[in-house]
């Protein structure tokens, strides 16, 4: 693979999300925001992020079905183009978090990023599980209604209708293109174990067993915030009324 289309492609990547987000910058933002204007231009730096490799996920399967059947060889320059977006992102935001946050306040996503930079990396240079690095990506379908989500409390909404809907949508999607992709990805590896070269299983059984982890607690944090605590409100009210 053609290391000079890799560094151009993710060059201009991160060019393009630091264009968007002093975009975002120039445009109006919620009076509750503003006490945190670099969390909420991060955020949506990341929504532009999520929307654009969602959909570019889904057209790489659909216009090259073949990648489906074999994850390890078999890409088209279409899904090489978008993993090295990819990267280009997390390079961006490793940087801004780095400039911007404290070690303690992002660490886990310094972290995250790291490992996905280097996964990553490998099999764009390498040629290798490019379809393999596309699954991965389709976990941005979720990412989409958990950035919305974000920027809803952000800007003072954290109830009614809206919220509420894309609360159940982001919760539905988190279990089919979150938990459910990550469990196939894990029994993938498992299967083609004499496949896959001891370095790169390696890799991605580290990979795998950091996502998992942080998944299960995002999950958590997600159905208490969003569901368990309104529930627990609600009961609260109704046994006041009893009294």
């Amino acid at each position: 693979m053609d290391v000079r289309s890799v560094i151009l492609t993710t060059s201009c990547s991160v060019g393009f999300f630091r264009l968007v987000n002093a975009g975002v910058s120039q445009l109006p933002m919620p009076n509750p925001a503003r006490r945190n204007a670099w969390k909420w231009r991060n955020i949506s730096t990341s929504f532009v992020h999520s929307f654009i490799t969602a959909i570019w996920g889904v057209l790489c399967f659909f216009l090259h079905p073949q990648m489906a059947e074999d994850l390890i060889e078999t890409h088209s320059v279409f899904s090489h183009a978008l993993v090295s977006f990819s990267i280009g992102y997390f390079i961006y935001d490793f940087l801004d978090m780095v400039l911007y946050q404290k070690l303690t306040q992002s660490w886990e996503l310094l972290f995250h990023h790291i490992v996905v930079i280097t996964c990553f990396g490998l099999s764009v240079l390498s040629g290798h599980y490019i379809g393999f690095a596309v699954v991965a990506l389709l976990v941005e379908l979720n990412s989409v209604f958990l950035h919305i989500r974000q920027l809803l409390r952000m800007a003072g909404i954290s109830a009614g209708t809206l919220y509420r809907v894309n609360s159940m949508i982001n919760l539905g999607t988190y279990v089919v293109f979150r938990i459910n992709t990550l469990a196939w990805m894990t029994r993938w590896l498992v299967l083609n174990r004499d496949k896959v070269p001891l370095l790169a299983y390696t890799l991605g059984s580290v990979g795998m067993a950091i996502m998992t982890v942080m998944n299960i607690v995002l999950f958590y944090r997600l159905l208490k915030s969003d569901f368990l605590k309104g529930s627990a409100r609600e009961t609260k009210k109704e046994k006041e009324k009893e009294m």
